[in-house]
């Protein structure tokens, strides 16, 4: 499970960083996070796709957000006993440490 988180948010981490730097043209030195690079590669796949180059980052950022909640759930389906336990504490801890109207102070 250790290694399918790694896998899934390596690319992920590494294509933000990189969209997020290069968008904002802070290059470092180096060209690839240069923005002339970033205007480059989007202007590339949307040739390839035939599509406007502004409609892929949207496009891109709602697939992360579908394949994270993929992931999210397949890694809840493998955790359900622990969350299911988790939740019955805190529930059980709700239900105790409420206090009665009797205990509660009638000061001002």
């Amino acid at each position: 499970m250790k290694w399918f988180l790694i896998l899934w948010a390596g690319p992920v981490l590494l294509l933000s960083g990189w969209y997020g730097l290069s968008y904002y043209d802070m290059s470092f030195g180096f060209f690839m996070l240069t923005r002339q690079t970033h205007d480059l590669v989007f202007q590339v796949y949307g040739n390839i796709l035939g599509i406007p180059p502004e409609t892929i980052p949207p496009l891109v950022a709602r697939a992360i957000a579908f394949d994270s909640l993929v992931v999210f759930a397949i890694v809840a389906f493998r955790k359900r006993k622990a969350i299911a336990a988790w939740w019955q504490r805190r529930q059980l801890a709700k239900s105790v440490s409420l206090p009665s109207e009797e205990s509660l102070s009638s000061a001002p």
